[in-house]
C-alpha cells in the first residue's frame, strides 16, 4: 500500500499537498476509492480512501487511525561525519532510516573532508525512506555541528566512540545492553583523531569497535545502525 506524508493530519477527511496530490493521481495513477496509509511522521499512521482524485488537492476519507505504530522501546542517534561523496552520505541516511533510526547529526570532524551539507535535500531522502520502508517516525535529522560541540551537549553516560586507532575496545553489541538511550559517534573517511578520541574519552564517552575491519564511514554507520536495532529487538 502507498504511503504518503502528512504532518497535519487531523480529523476524519484530509487534503494531501499538492506534491503528494500529484505523486498520487500522476505517478501512481490512484483513483477515486483506492486505499492508501498516510503518516505524520511522529507515530501516526492513518489508513483512508480516495475521496477527490484531484491532481492539486486530493482528498482521502480517513477510516483508521493507529497511534505510536511500531514504535521501538529505544531511541538510537548517530552522530556521523558526512562522507566527501554525497552519494555515499545519502545511501547511508537512506539505509539507516529503512532499518530504524530517531536522529542523526552531521558533525565535522579534524580528518573531515565536506563540512557543507544539503540539509533540505537530505531531509527529502529520510522522508521518503521512511514512506517506503512503511515507519511513522520520522527520524530528526539535525543541523551540521562541530565534534567538540556535540559531545559537549550529549549525555556522554550512554555514548560511544568507534574508531580503528589501537586502543582496547569492546564490540558495541557488549556495551548498549543497560541503555535505552544510544548515541553513536561514527567518524570520517580518515577517521578520528587522537585529540578527538583523547577528549571523548575523558569526556567519559565509552570506545567501542564494530568488527574486525576497516570500515567506509557510511558502512560503519550502517552497521552501528543495524547492531543496535537488532540487539534490542532481540
Amino acid at each position: 500500500m502507498h504511503v504518503f506524508y502528512t504532518p497535519k493530519i487531523k480529523g476524519i477527511s484530509y487534503r494531501l499537498t499538492e506534491e503528494e496530490s500529484k505523486h498520487a493521481i500522476k505517478v501512481l495513477r490512484l483513483k477515486a476509492g483506492d486505499e492508501i496509509c498516510m503518516t505524520d511522521g511522529c507515530g501516526g499512521m492513518y489508513f483512508g480512501i480516495i475521496d477527490n482524485p484531484d491532481l492539486k488537492k486530493c482528498t482521502i476519507q480517513v477510516i483508521e487511525k493507529i497511534e505510536q505504530y511500531n514504535r521501538r522501546n529505544y531511541h538510537l542517534h548517530i552522530a556521523i561525519a558526512p562522507t566527501k561523496s554525497n552519494e555515499r552520505f545519502e545511501w547511508f541516511l537512506e539505509k539507516a532510516t529503512e532499518i530504524g533510526i530517531d536522529e542523526i547529526t552531521p558533525i565535522i570532524c579534524k580528518h573531515s573532508e565536506r563540512k557543507i551539507i544539503k540539509h533540505e535535500r537530505f531531509d527529502k531522502i529520510i522522508l521518503s525512506a521512511m514512506k517506503q520502508s512503511l515507519r511513522a517516525y520520522k527520524p530528526k535529522l539535525n543541523p551540521l555541528t562541530t565534534f567538540s560541540d556535540f559531545i559537549n551537549s550529549c549525555d556522554t553516560n550512554s555514548t560511544f566512540i568507534a574508531h580503528c586507532e589501537n586502543t582496547p575496545k569492546q564490540s558495541l553489541k557488549s556495551q548498549i545492553t543497560n541503555y535505552q538511550n544510544i548515541t553513536i559517534l561514527i567518524g570520517p573517511e580518515g577517521d578520528f583523531s587522537q585529540d578527538e578520541i583523547k577528549k571523548a574519552v575523558d569526556n567519559n564517552i565509552k570506545e567501542v569497535h564494530l568488527g574486525k575491519s576497516r570500515l567506509r564511514t557510511e558502512t560503519a554507520g550502517i552497521i552501528a545502525c543495524h547492531t543496535v536495532n537488532i540487539f534490542k529487538e532481540e
